[in-house]
């Protein structure tokens, strides 16, 4: 069985001096291709050091984060994201993770447009998918996408916390997927409600590591080797085995980040 996480902060300091001890958790775990969204400039050489220690299970990402588009700031961040693009000599696999949050200041919300839009053109230059981020902010999101969507963009929602109108809206611009992770096993997270109903071929798995750890890890450090119980309680609902949601979810995640190849 292979799974993949798409979507972990591994590189992350709660992760320091224990790093090695959690990917073996994947291997044993069946948890075989990790994928890291960048959110920042200080966070770009975090990257790459696990990809160049994992090439063959680390996958990166260039983006920065809506909760890092600040002002006088923002723009210089980007600058350093996008100079890692085209010189680092790395392939990645999306740009990521972009997108809106509205949690914690509502007053940036013009700037995360700005830097959504500049970093959309960044994708679709590079025939590279994007990674969203979207907290308390799903009508600023329709209202970039609307704008923005064509058939040369590809993405995911990732760590997908929405109602069903709302996933179906994301899948209807056509080439989206919802990433699911921890939330999905949480009792009152809502998605019991959602994923019977969301075609199988449009989901990937996460963990979003170090955060969101799931049911019954919660409120503890999350780590990829979770990505397993998100698919088990992802079968749950689908009604079918494990083995078939590691390899529905493992196609769907080859396929919209290009991953036959490194």
């Amino acid at each position: 069985m292979h799974l993949i996480d798409t979507h972990t902060h591994l590189y992350q300091p709660a992760f320091d001096g224990e790093r090695e001890a959690a990917i073996q958790r994947c291997m044993e775990a069946d948890v075989k291709s990790l994928l890291l969204p960048n959110i920042d400039k200080a966070s770009i050489g975090r990257v790459h050091d696990m990809m160049d220690k994992w090439p063959e299970l680390c996958f990166g990402m260039m983006g920065l984060h809506p909760c890092h588009v600040k002002p006088g700031e923002w723009r210089d961040e980007l600058q350093a994201i996008e100079q890692a693009l085209h010189t680092s000599g790395r392939r990645y696999v999306a740009i990521g993770e972009i997108g809106f949050d509205l949690h914690w200041d509502k007053t940036t919300l013009d700037i995360q447009h700005e830097a959504f839009r500049e970093q959309v053109k960044w994708a679709k230059s590079l025939n590279l998918p994007i990674v969203i981020h979207v907290r308390e902010a799903f009508e600023a999101l329709f209202e970039a996408l609307d704008a923005l969507n064509d058939d040369q963009l590809t993405g995911v929602v990732h760590c997908f916390t929405g109602d069903l109108n709302q996933a179906r809206r994301i899948l209807d611009y056509g080439n989206f997927y919802l990433g699911i992770g921890g939330v999905a096993t949480y009792k009152n997270g809502g998605l019991d409600a959602v994923l019977p109903h969301v075609p199988h071929n449009r989901v990937v798995l996460e963990t979003d590591s170090p955060y969101l750890a799931p049911v019954p890890h919660r409120g503890k450090r999350n780590e990829s080797a979770y990505t397993r119980v998100v698919a088990q309680r992802v079968a749950d609902l689908w009604e079918m085995p494990l083995h078939e949601v590691a390899e529905i979810t493992t196609q769907n995640a080859r396929g919209l980040f290009n991953l036959t190849s490194k």
